[in-house]
């Protein structure tokens, strides 16, 4: 497929991140208008909350769209979901009859605020990714253990904080913890030292399951509505401390970040992409019916406080072991009900060499090995940093973008235990 031609001219540049193939999902407010549910076409953003209230847009079981958040058209359906993209294509196509009633209806990105797209149900995060999985385990239990027994059968998760999700642009405070080196006989209450970030794709669950109702890989993928890009900051000293026997807790409970645009499946299918080959085969009710992975470059960038920005890492979501479709199917297979607005992050994307790593704990190699950054070398994140996530898929003459996933880590707060 290629470029959809579109009479919004901005959006039929080569690299322009929103063409019509687009149509990605979000909530803006414009001055001091109230949140509104909109859709990104080149450099503007659509107010479908607009259309629908104008009756340009009829969608089975609306109004969907007179809420500030984008689950009502989630739990609605696959059947909705390609009824909305085909209603806005029309509208929005180059020679549309529609151009004139659509047109007021179009706002200038420039001028908006964007906001949480959906409201978030619950959070699970996974440690899905072969090559990030390898380096952590090999930097702490060396290369030939480095992978848990477990690890070649089942994507490995833990259930997170659906209170810790923020929207792009929302800064991150540095968080205290209890934190334990090697050589301390006990440990101390202290701001984390090592805070790192996690490049991931966020699945965003659309159709919800029946409780005590397993479901396949094939029903998994159908559920899902769309994806973030997702940054899980990371505070390393306090999830080496915290994490035996049962897995990270208040070290990933600070902040995980996502791209303010929800891009739909649909938008991604001329981009999927198989699983790697397996190095152990898979019980059945993992196997995957067809490729369920897409093909979407990533880069993860930091800029120092008054410099300029480094891109740090490139890698791309193919080099994932285990799919979104196969995390939910895990997920259920307890009977564990899903609900509308789950959110499934992939685990760190890292990618075969060093200049591909998803984290900053395998860029600096565990902090032994510092990379370069405008004005000097990081092995951790600085205070005043600004981490910047990006992605998109690369098709014919078109590009499906996320919009960019960007927070800045503020200095940690005054001990608050410590008051007057």
């Amino acid at each position: 497929m290629g470029l959809m031609r579109s009479w919004v001219e901005s959006a039929n540049a080569a690299e322009c991140p929103f063409p019509l193939n687009n149509l990605p999902c979000g909530v803006f407010t414009h001055g001091e208008g109230e949140p509104r549910c909109g859709m990104a076409i080149g450099d503007r953003v659509l107010d479908v909350t607009g259309l629908e209230e104008a009756g340009l847009l009829g969608l089975d079981g609306g109004p969907l769209l007179d809420v500030p958040f984008w689950n009502e058209v989630m739990a609605a359906g696959p059947e909705v979901w390609a009824a909305l993209r085909e209603q806005v294509t029309l509208a929005l196509a180059e020679g549309s009859r529609f151009r004139a009633q659509v047109e007021p209806h179009l706002l200038p990105l420039s001028e908006v605020e964007l906001h949480m797209p959906f409201l978030v149900a619950e959070y699970t995060d996974f440690y899905a990714g072969r090559h990030h999985a390898f380096n952590v385990g090999t930097m702490f239990r060396g290369p030939e253990n480095a992978l848990p027994p477990n690890w070649l059968h089942i994507p490995i998760g833990y259930n997170g904080r659906a209170s810790s999700v923020v929207v792009s642009g929302t800064a991150v405070r540095r968080p205290w913890g209890q934190i334990k080196r090697p050589d301390d006989a006990t440990p101390r209450f202290a701001p984390s030292a090592r805070f790192d970030i996690e490049l991931e794709i966020g699945a965003v669950v659309g159709v919800p399951s029946e409780h005590g109702q397993p479901v396949t890989v094939a029903e998994a993928d159908a559920m899902i509505f769309g994806y973030v890009l997702l940054n899980d900051w990371s505070a390393r000293d306090i999830q080496a401390w915290e994490y035996q026997p049962l897995g990270p807790f208040q070290s990933k409970a600070t902040a995980t970040s996502i791209s303010p645009w929800i891009v739909m499946k649909a938008a991604l299918e001329p981009f999927r992409v198989a699983t790697p080959p397996r190095e152990v085969p898979l019980l059945p009710h993992l196997q995957e019916p067809g490729p369920m992975l897409y093909d979407i470059a990533l880069e993860v960038a930091l800029t120092p406080e008054g410099g300029a920005e480094t891109v740090i890492s490139r890698t791309s979501y193919a080099e994932m072991y285990y799919s979104a479709a196969q995390q939910l199917a895990h997920h259920t297979t307890s009977g564990c009900a899903m609900n509308t607005g789950d959110l499934l992050g992939s685990g760190t994307i890292s990618g075969p060499t060093r200049d591909s790593r998803g984290s900053l704990l395998e860029l600096s190699w565990g902090g032994k090995e510092p990379f370069p950054v405008d004005g000097g070398s990081r092995s951790f994140i600085a205070d005043h940093d600004t981490l910047t996530l990006r992605g998109s898929c690369k098709g014919d003459g078109y590009r499906i973008g996320f919009g960019a996933c960007v927070g800045q880590v503020l200095p940690a707060l005054a001990n608050p235990y410590e008051r007057n």
